[in-house]
């Protein structure tokens, strides 16, 4: 059984993706970063930028570098990314809530 990574219907990315997504993702640290060090800012502003220089950092990864798209090729990578990024969340929402009732319950 032999696996060739290099079929013809593989989606791999040419130098062209590959440098658009590294100097986005420079960019997407160096913001964040350059407004740490910086000062100056509000904690929320601070935390809003860092939280979506973060989201749009994890959607270039997955773009440019993993080639995740709405293709046919890709269909079952991005059913299965979903079905994680769901579960995890609903493992996440649900901690916390039991937590927050728990909580709750030992104050009475």
């Amino acid at each position: 059984m032999s696996h060739d990574h290099h079929s013809s219907d593989a989606s791999h990315g040419n130098m062209k993706q590959y440098t658009i997504g590294f100097i986005l993702s420079i960019i997407l640290t160096i913001i964040p970063f350059g407004m740490v060090m910086t000062g100056g800012f509000g904690r929320g502003l601070l935390l809003a930028v860092v939280g979506i220089t973060a989201i749009v950092q994890v959607l270039v990864q997955l773009i440019f570098f993993l080639h995740m798209n709405s293709s046919e090729e890709q269909r079952w990578n991005v059913i299965a990314f979903i079905y994680t990024i769901l579960t995890i969340a609903i493992l996440l929402i649900g901690s916390v809530w039991v937590m927050n009732y728990l909580h709750f319950n030992m104050m009475i």
